[in-house]
């Protein structure tokens, strides 16, 4: 260093290598580094084997392993080889010598300076491109196997007359080679010319020529494949005119050619084909004539007819011919899209009916009978009462009931009786302490079942539970009531090693178990137990003394992401459901095949389609598909989760579903035949919701197939909000067993309505036969109402029960100080000609947490009643003289008349009871209304004992009906003692 001063100078400081003890300790960190980041890769990519192995479906793993992973270095290799062989050649054509202008002396000291690592740079270069092109290849796995193995539709589009597997597996691929052609075009030019501008090839302020002969030839030919690949592009835009998406202000949403399309831009496309074609070979021609001036005008022609004939042509074809008589113009290709778009989603077979909707006829017994024959009306609304069977039944804190109950139908006595189910889920929110042994040992799982009759109610508004208590126990008898797998399973468990785990607790205890089910992931190796570790980032998984021989990892546990995960190509249904078969708790769960490309089928968008009140209100019901837009869809995969075992099995539905069959040759043996669905199962298969959701929404225009009154929208229709609540969404379908007027017997359905678009009154009513194994399961049926005659739809409905003095007074009386009043689902029934409304009236009274069910609301042909309970309601609006039925049921049976004088007694002593409690409910008596209920219970105790006594069944309550006693009062109390708040504890 240089004197700064006057003084003598130091010993000069000397800067040197690292010591061997420095760099020694650098390369360790450095490999444990790379180590350490090789297993957390290596962990992932096990702990996904594992899984897969497990769950027996290794071959998805393998398949869909093995195809990115070709697809990776296949098109990684290409793309870097394109880039690579493009820098060697311009490298190799660089001239001798460079001319010594100042561009060339800057260049210079680039050149020299990556000259030592030229090699390595290149190869740099190269690999980064072929890694970013391989990632992007290898997302395009689903794509390859639908190319390589897609069968035919044996449909052809009415345009090209190309089988419609062309559009749906062979355009998508044949669309991202042309992708990748471009980038590699476009990749090895920019490449090729820089190099050329490096070595001189190319020159932008030096004298003389501009480029050498070697770089305008090389270059000429990039741009002629560039070229190329946009006539090939042109071409497959012929076709893509059939699945191309675009807005018609007379329908919205459209797919396929319109007039403008067919007459101007295919035309357009052709013509732009055969330019390209001769721009290409202008290009390549610059190889022996070394003049860019015949391909540079050839591009700029094309580019030039770009404008005119593909964009100015078609707007003027618009604007003078088809504008002026759109719809004589557009007609036929409507009719192309109205078939292909009720082909696409399985509403073709639609049969529409009309319908009076009002009723000829004057028996009112007639009209009575025909209400108890035509529908077993749901009283019991599963996405109400699931704070009742929480409060009812959840047991202990660490026990779960879904937001969303769900309905099924279960056969009792020969008979089906629609049922609100739902299973007793673990809640780890509920659990006394929270820890990791608590939370991931110790409380593993929910236990049991809880069922209730869907069309009746007890004397108290609470559920006729059938099968309840824990362990649960009623109608469905054995079967294995552990819930490991479950809709609020969401983290995983580790079971069947030496920590016990709590199974329930009852009035003796604590009960413990030990998983043996044989589903999981076995810890025993230390090499799952540090993938594991990792993979989680949880260490204590690595060395807790909880794990053990035996233990097993549970993850993956909700059914949706089981489903998910073994069958990637299948878009799962929002909403699975519990079944008991064959003394095991399934998860059901519809699953649906989709493409976006049929030819001239609309797109939707599953997400916005799927939606309704309950998916706005309630985040655990998903919805399906968020922003999926297809345009065709089958429920082709009906799958099956055990809730104990975890075991997924797959089973063909749609047998002739092209897709579906593309991916079962794709994936071998990983989908079982229809025929292996035992009858035990396909009992409880039902028409899944989000299908008939897109569907409904679908109809709501596609009814019609005249082109004209399409294209006019007078006939458009709109599924209309749900009047229950203020969500302001649509209302939701409803499951009921009902029979259509062509019908002649009830079949488990799916039902909606709709209205004009933009009005309120009632246009249609939709069902579906849900009930699959019946020779008509999926047949749709619309009711379509006459526009000259408005007939109510549900919001006047409900605006009307809310605008009657008396009910609007009863409505008041219930919802008066900590009372609030929920509606439940506003069911509609075709009845005679007519159109039967039925909407059970909750009450969250005084200090209760959950709804009782207190009233029922009817209305018939401008006859509405508001009773306490169905049966009265009904009675009521038809004027029939029919018996009352007995305040131990609000459903639909009717009371069985006794002989026994001691029974008949107590029966009139409950109807006084009961007659009286609703007098003082009304007044706000709490006192007096407690008392009633005390009475009523003491009444219907002493029927009950006097029949047992006769050895003859109850006409009062019914065995099955625990919810007037045991299960009538969480506490033990009876229902009718007052709250804290003071007022009765069944209000």
């Amino acid at each position: 260093m240089p004197d700064r001063g006057g003084g003598p100078t130091g010993p000069r400081m000397r800067v040197g290598r690292p010591s061997r003890r420095v760099r020694t300790l650098l390369m360790t960190l450095g490999v444990l580094a790379v180590l350490a980041m090789a297993f957390v890769m290596f962990a992932g990519f096990w702990t996904d084997w594992l899984w897969y192995r497990s769950v027996h479906y290794s071959s998805v793993f393998t398949t869909t392993l093995w195809t990115k992973i070709g697809l990776f270095f296949v098109f990684g290799l290409l793309m870097a080889a394109a880039v690579g062989v493009n820098i060697w050649l311009a490298h190799r054509l660089r001239p001798p010598l460079s001319a010594m202008s100042m561009e060339q002396q800057s260049l210079d000291r680039y050149r020299m300076g990556i000259a030592p690592y030229k090699r390595w740079l290149l190869f740099g270069i190269t690999a980064l491109v072929g890694l970013i092109a391989g990632a992007s290849a290898s997302g395009q796995w689903r794509t390859w196997l639908m190319w390589v193995n897609g069968v035919p539709f044996d449909q052809k589009d009415p345009q090209f007359h190309l089988d419609v597997s062309f559009y749906a597996f062979d355009l998508p691929w044949y669309r991202f080679l042309l992708g990748f052609g471009f980038a590699a075009a476009v990749l090895s030019l920019i490449a090729a010319a820089l190099t050329h501008y490096l070595y001189g090839g190319l020159r932008i302020t030096s004298p003389g020529a501009r480029a050498t002969a070697a770089a305008t030839g090389h270059l000429s030919v990039l741009l002629g494949v560039f070229v190329a690949l946009k006539a090939v592009a042109y071409w497959l835009d012929r076709y893509g005119l059939a699945v191309k998406s675009s807005d018609f202000k007379a329908t919205g949403n459209w797919t396929g050619l319109r007039y403008v399309d067919a007459n101007a831009y295919l035309p357009a496309k052709t013509i732009l084909f055969c330019i390209a074609v001769i721009c290409a070979l202008l290009f390549f021609a610059t190889l022996w004539r070394r003049t860019w001036q015949l391909p540079v005008i050839g591009f700029g022609l094309m580019v030039l007819s770009a404008i005119l004939i593909g964009g100015l042509y078609p707007a003027i074809v618009q604007k003078f011919q088809v504008q002026p008589n759109e719809q004589a113009k557009e007609a036929p290709y409507v009719e192309k899209n109205l078939k292909a778009t009720r082909e696409a989603y399985g509403i073709d077979g639609t049969q529409v009916s009309e319908y009076a909707g009002t009723s000829d006829t004057k028996d009112k017994t007639k009209l009575r009978d025909d209400a108890d024959s035509t529908a077993s009306i749901r009283i019991m609304d599963p996405n109400i009462v699931s704070p009742t069977f929480q409060q009812l039944q959840q047991m202990r804190n660490y026990y779960a009931f879904p937001t969303n109950l769900d309905v099924d139908r279960y056969t009792k006595d020969g008979k089906d009786q629609d049922t609100v189910i739902g299973l007793r889920e673990l809640n780890l929110n509920g659990i006394p302490k929270n820890n990791w042994i608590n939370d991931h040992f110790r409380y593993t799982h929910g236990y049991g079942v809880v069922a209730a009759k869907g069309t009746t109610a007890t004397a108290g508004g609470r559920p006729v539970f059938t099968e309840s208590d824990l362990p649960s126990k009623g109608d469905l008898g054995t079967y294995e009531q552990r819930v490991y797998y479950g809709e609020k399973t969401t983290q995983y468990s580790i079971v069947g090693g030496p920590q016990k785990e709590i199974d329930y607790s009852d009035d003796s205890g604590e009960k413990t178990t030990s998983y043996k089910g044989g589903s999981g992931v076995s810890l025993s190796s230390p090499v799952n137990r540090a993938a594991y570790a990792v993979a989680f980032g949880e260490p204590q998984i690595l060395y807790s003394g909880a794990i053990g021989e035996g233990s097993r990892i549970l993850y993956n546990r909700t059914p949706k992401d089981r489903v998910e995960a073994v069958a990637p190509w299948l878009t799962i249904d929002g909403d699975a459901y519990p079944a008991v078969v064959d003394g095991r708790i399934q998860w059901i769960v519809d699953a649906y095949t989709t493409t976006n490309g049929y030819p001239y089928a609309s797109r939707t968008t599953l997400g916005d389609t799927t939606a309704d009140s309950l998916t706005a209100t309630n985040n655990q019901r998903a919805v399906v598909a968020q922003q999926n837009r297809v345009n065709y869809i089958r429920n082709s995969v009906k799958a099956t989760v055990d809730a104990y075992t975890g075991d997924v099995k797959l089973y063909q539905w749609d047998t002739k579903d092209p897709v579906l069959k593309t991916w079962m040759k794709a994936f071998p043996h990983t989908v079982k035949s229809k025929k292996d669905i035992s009858p035990s199962l396909m009992a409880h298969l039902r028409y899944p919701q989000d299908l008939f959701k897109v569907q409904r929404e679908l109809l709501t225009r596609y009814h019609v197939k005249d082109a004209q009154t399409f294209l006019s929208g007078s006939e458009v229709w709109q599924v209309p909000d749900d009047p229950s609540n203020k969500s302001g969404n649509a209302v939701p379908p409803y499951y009921l067993s009902m029979k259509m007027p062509d019908q002649q017997a009830q079949a488990f359905s799916l039902t909606t309505t709709f209205t004009p678009n933009g009005r309120d009154n009632l246009s249609a009513f939709m069902s579906v036969n849900a009930e699959a194994g019946t020779s008509d399961y999926g047949k749709i049926r619309i009711l379509k109402l006459p526009t000259s005659e408005p007939v109510d739809g549900p919001k006047q409905v409900q605006s009307q029960f809310n605008s009657e003095q008396t009910i609007a007074e009863s409505i008041r009386l219930l919802s008066g100080g900590a009372s609030e009043v929920e509606y439940g689902n506003l069911l509609t029934i075709p009845l005679d000609g007519g159109l039967l409304y039925v909407e059970p009236v909750y009450v969250r009274g005084g200090g209760l947490k959950y709804p009782l069910l207190r009233k029922v609301l009817v209305t018939y042909g401008g006859n509405t009643a508001f009773e306490d309970t169905l049966d009265q309601a009904l009675n009521k609006v038809f004027g029939a003289d029919v018996t009352t039925t007995p305040p131990g049921d609000t459903g639909t049976t009717k009371p069985p008349t006794s002989s026994n004088p001691t029974v008949q007694q107590a029966l009139e002593d409950a109807q006084k009871a009961f007659t009286q409690g609703q007098e003082a409910l009304k007044k706000g008596d709490w006192t007096a209304y407690g008392q009633a209920q005390k009475d009523l219970q003491d009444a219907l105790k002493r029927a009950e004992d006097a029949q047992s006594a006769a050895g003859k069944p109850s006409g009062g309550s019914k065995s099955g009906d625990k919810g007037s006693d045991k299960n009538g009062s969480p506490s033990g109390s009876p229902s009718g003692t007052p709250s804290s708040d003071g007022s009765s504890g069944s209000s």
